[in-house]
């Protein structure tokens, strides 16, 4: 198993003039101690006008930085947003970030998750899975061919060679964002590696394996020429220390998370300046449903979230990315939990790499088939569905 870190840059109120300095920095603190301490991967997500939840509007520039400061952790685009993108700036930023790095870029796909994201760039909710796949078709052949033109429904593009090509031929390898969990199986027949959110279990993460790798072992259905990257990551709340409860106290607002893609999705999009989010997360917090969440997640000691992984482990997940930088979780402590998790818990899963790899491929070459499971009982709501219709549609 590999482990990576996630990142939404996330600034609750109340703000200074120094908090989103604060706050990058820190972050590019934490991904050169993660490197140094042989963490495989740092995730970074793209999202708009997403006050408090996200400020990570230009991710290639944050993973641009990391990359001068690293030297082996790959760097992941968890994800680009394909619908407020055009195609051919995606691919200039992915190809340069790749030669930035030598060849270090993970390219994560995906859609945009709210309203308040999507409309100010002319895209509507309802049609964004349909932009997602011209997309995809007009941009990837881009990172490959010395010239290329595209005309499809949502973009149209004249021959031309957009440059640099990356380091990595075909291009840098693909991943696809899974905040619905049946878009686990669509991630499979598309051919690229799923990055969702932890599972409810692990009888339910099994079902979504076994689905995903007999979509794509089965009823793979490429959109257009591109290398395949089988492959799922999830992500789950981390705090490492040396007692559950010191873990706890350290990650408390981890659930700001959640609460706030709930909140902008379900009630957004709002006038700025008008909502606290942090108090209404605070509000929330006391809520039997805000109560719910608080002992899920990879927080704990070193043997508590050595159990937890053990049970990831089982189910053949990839990769495990860790969700530290989360609400108002201190930098002082992510800091001092990685280390404790690096030097505690993570060489015996990085031990059991090569034992995975055996497995996956001889599933890849249906030498090992698995059960086809149900997933309907082991679904969930998703947290990027409107309340409000109207705003979906307009």
């Amino acid at each position: 198993m590999k482990f990576g870190l996630f990142y939404e840059h996330q600034l609750p109120k109340p703000w200074d003039e120094g908090s989103e300095l604060k706050i990058i920095q820190d972050s590019l603190d934490q991904v050169e101690l993660a490197d140094k301490l042989g963490i495989d991967y740092v995730w970074e997500v793209e999202h708009h006008f997403l006050e408090e939840y996200s400020h990570s509007s230009a991710p290639e520039v944050f993973l641009a930085a990391c990359s001068q400061r690293t030297k082996n952790i790959r760097l992941g685009h968890g994800i680009i947003q394909l619908t407020t993108n055009h195609p051919a700036r995606v691919a200039e930023r992915v190809s340069t970030l790749d030669l930035v790095s030598k060849g270090r870029v993970e390219l994560g796909l995906g859609e945009g998750s709210s309203v308040t994201e999507l409309h100010p760039f002319d895209r509507r909710f309802r049609d964004k899975r349909a932009i997602w796949e011209d997309a995809v078709k007009c941009v990837l052949p881009m990172f490959y061919k010395e010239g290329w033109e595209y005309e499809g429904e949502w973009f149209k593009f004249p021959m031309r060679n957009v440059l640099p090509k990356p380091m990595q031929r075909p291009h840098p390898p693909l991943w696809v964002a899974c905040s619905q969990l049946e878009t686990i199986v669509m991630a499979g027949t598309r051919g690229m590696g799923a990055l969702g959110f932890q599972f409810v279990s692990p009888e339910a993460a099994r079902a979504w394996v076994n689905a995903y790798y007999n979509a794509y072992t089965k009823r793979l259905d490429k959109l257009t020429d591109y290398q395949t990257n089988p492959g799922i990551a999830i992500v789950a709340p981390f705090m490492c220390a040396e007692t559950d409860e010191e873990a706890r106290a350290k990650a408390e607002g981890w659930t700001f998370f959640q609460f706030s893609l709930t909140f902008y999705n379900k009630q957004g999009p709002f006038v700025p300046g008008t909502v606290n989010l942090w108090d209404e997360y605070q509000k929330w917090k006391q809520t039997p449903e805000g109560g719910k969440l608080n002992s899920t997640g990879l927080i704990g000691s070193p043997a508590t979230i050595r159990d937890k992984l053990r049970q990831f482990q089982s189910t053949h997940v990839d990769q495990v990315i860790l969700l530290a930088q989360a609400g108002k979780n201190a930098h002082e402590d992510i800091c001092a939990g990685l280390e404790l998790f690096a030097r505690e818990v993570m060489p015996e899963f990085h031990a059991d790499e090569p034992a995975h790899q055996a497995w996956k491929a001889k599933v890849l070459a249906g030498e090992i088939e698995l059960d086809e499971i149900d997933t309907k009982p082991y679904d969930v709501i998703s947290l990027q569905t409107p309340t409000n219709k109207i705003k979906a549609a307009e």
